[in-house]
């Protein structure tokens, strides 16, 4: 069981290994636009600072990954409270039923099997499993399920209209979520792909004419020059970031 959905700690062995994976990158590229080894060397040290970005869009994944999930175990949860289950033997049931989609280790089944468990052996209500549930995710549909749920326990209402209107409501924004998605994701790959043009071309000069560009390799004004199209280049790049992150 997670128990924060809106952090994300690497293990130290993913971290070194995205340190060393930024490290060759950084050191790569601007190695690139300096042909100096110390000071390729020297920026690839940066690569540290790249965790939080990591750290970001893992968090993002993650939530994604449980926000899908979570839209089955609605469904799923609607079929057995129509049939007749209390909310307790409805998440056991969706434990069961969901292990048909997904494996052991998926979000909503580690979180389903912690439900169930705790159901049945520190005989936790179902409120407090889903409130908690609901707390950790960091979803904002989530949330607004469980205290729609919870409401709807306390006065008494139709809790099986509520659970499949609420599972209809969370189908048709996953859908449009997706669409945004698709959208950004492509606007995303060709920001990508143009602020990687400058040096795709470098590259391309370094390999076919050498000679061509060695005067930008040497004196002040070759250094300028090399540093304002890095600089450019990742200006551009982090620009296209923020244009194309939409909250969805």
């Amino acid at each position: 069981m997670i128990t924060d959905y809106n952090t994300y700690e690497p293990a130290r062995r993913e971290r070194l290994l995205l340190e060393g994976i930024g490290y060759g990158c950084i050191a790569a590229i601007v190695y690139l636009f300096y042909r100096s080894l110390l000071i390729a060397g020297l920026c690839g040290l940066l690569a540290r600072r790249c965790l939080p970005f990591y750290q970001k869009h893992m968090v993002q994944k993650r939530q994604l990954q449980l926000h899908r999930q979570f839209g089955d175990l609605l469904i799923s949860l609607s079929a057995s409270i129509a049939a007749g289950r209390q909310m307790e033997e409805a998440l056991s049931e969706a434990c069961d039923n969901l292990s048909l989609l997904y494996e052991p280790d998926a979000l909503i089944m580690r979180e389903l099997h912690f439900m169930k468990r705790s159901i049945r052996e520190n005989r936790e209500t179902d409120r407090s499993l889903l409130s908690d549930f609901a707390v950790r995710s960091g979803s904002e549909d989530i949330r607004s399920f469980v205290q729609v749920y919870l409401t709807c326990r306390g006065s008494g209402g139709d809790l099986q209209q509520i659970i499949a209107h609420s599972a209809e409501l969370l189908a048709e924004k996953m859908k449009i979520s997706e669409q945004i998605r698709v959208i950004t994701a492509q606007k995303k790959l060709e920001g990508r792909m143009i602020c990687l043009m400058p040096a795709a071309m470098l590259l391309a000069l370094n390999l076919l004419s050498p000679s061509y560009i060695s005067v930008l390799y040497s004196g002040l004004a070759g250094r300028l020059i090399m540093t304002l199209c890095l600089g450019g280049a990742l200006a551009g790049l982090v620009l296209m970031e923020k244009i194309t992150d939409v909250a969805v």
